[in-house]
Parts: structure tokens; C-alpha cells; sequence
């Protein structure tokens, strides 16, 4: 396989949007929690408890997925570095492994989107009452 600068240097663009994308479903997080526990101590509910369980893990996840697309940008960074000072074949390995960080960040944000269905389910649930 040939590697090149240009090679890390396409998943740039793509990994500061998903941090965006992630950052974005955090702070939209952060304001129902903090809404929905305020609600919940002047009313307690045990429809609003569950759902802030569920988010508070949904908020876990959103930081792991955080944490390893910014670690994959990191190595993409250090992978651009080794290819510079001609260390192709460790700018390989550190490549290979930025890729792998992106996907454990990806497969996150997969589970995270899915429990997402999971907080709805329960806000519709007193409809069925």
C-alpha cells in the first residue's frame, strides 16, 4: 500500500465534523438533562427518572466517542509527522491505528444513536396508559 501526507490529511475534514456532530448531541443532551431534572425535583416522575438514567449513559458514551475521534485525530496528526521524517512504514502503523480509533468511535456513536430510541420510547409511554 502507498501512503503519502494526503492520505491521513483526507480524514481531517471528515473526523473535526463528527467531533462537531458529537459535540452537538452532548450539549443537546446536557440541556434536557438539566431540564428534565429540574422538572424531576419539583415533581418526581418515574418516567423522567428513567429517562435521565438513559441519558446519563448516553452522555458517557458521547464522551467515549469524543475521546477516540480525538484521538484518531491525534494519530493522524503523528501518522503526517512519521511520513514527513520518511518513516513511512511506522506512519503505516500509526495510520492503521488512527483508522481503528475512528471506527471504535464510529461503532460508539451506532450504540449511542440506538438508545437514543430507547429515551423516546419511554417519553411516549404514558400515551399508551
Amino acid at each position: 500500500m502507498n501512503i503519502d501526507l494526503t492520505t491521513p490529511a483526507l480524514l481531517f475534514s471528515t473526523i473535526s465534523l463528527l467531533l462537531l456532530a458529537y459535540t452537538n448531541r452532548f450539549l443537546a443532551l446536557a440541556t434536557v438533562i438539566r431540564t428534565l431534572h429540574r422538572e424531576y425535583q419539583k415533581t418526581p416522575d418515574p418516567v423522567a427518572a428513567a429517562q435521565i438514567a438513559n441519558l446519563r449513559l448516553r452522555v458517557n458514551l458521547i464522551r467515549d466517542m469524543q475521546t477516540l475521534g480525538v484521538a484518531s485525530l491525534l494519530s493522524c496528526t503523528v501518522c503526517m509527522g512519521l511520513l514527513f521524517a520518511g518513516m513511512v512504514f511506522l506512519g503505516k502503523v500509526v495510520f492503521a491505528i488512527s483508522l481503528a480509533l475512528m471506527v471504535g468511535s464510529l461503532t460508539i456513536s451506532l450504540i449511542e444513536i440506538r438508545m437514543s430510541i430507547g429515551a423516546l420510547n419511554l417519553q411516549l409511554s404514558d400515551m399508551e396508559k
